[in-house]
């Protein structure tokens, strides 16, 4: 039997295992259906997939992406901030298959609209933005790699 692998969890904002990033966006919810807010960003998760190299765009769609309004309490209590934009669960790319569960995206909708303050074109872009985080995250890129790209 193999050993089972400690879960890593990443999020825009907070790196539960690894280094922690403080958070202090206080947000307030906007009224938008949540069905609006998840067709955008799929919408702006298959634009994205587009743009990049074939072989990098095929991975990222063989990948989970989910979508929820806010982190569950679950979550929560295990240390991700209730604010997170964006979490990636499971194990890189180049560690498939040695991690417990499968590797996926989530995206928590609700945040991301608070963050942009109902405006549309701002929440199409920090989708796009966090959505590069979490797959530079599946990719194997820490926080500190990811803020040397720009995309902390």
């Amino acid at each position: 039997m193999a050993p089972i692998l400690p879960i890593t969890y990443f999020d825009k904002g907070v790196c539960v295992n690894g280094k922690p990033r403080e958070n202090k966006m206080r947000l307030r919810r906007r009224n938008k259906p949540f069905e609006d807010l998840r067709r955008i960003a799929v919408e702006e998760a298959e634009g994205l997939y587009e743009e990049l190299p074939q072989e990098l765009g095929m991975a990222a769609r063989a990948l989970p992406l989910v979508c929820e309004g806010t982190p569950s309490e679950e979550l929560i209590r295990s240390g991700v901030a209730p604010e997170t934009f964006g979490l990636f669960v499971g194990a890189s790319r180049t560690e498939e298959g040695r991690c417990p569960i499968p590797s996926q995206i989530t995206l928590f909708l609700e945040n991301l609209w608070a963050f942009a303050r109902g405006n549309e074109r701002t929440y199409r872009d920090e989708i796009r933005r966090t959505l590069l985080h979490e797959l530079g995250h599946y990719l194997g890129f820490d926080e500190d790699e990811l803020e040397k790209r720009n995309l902390e």
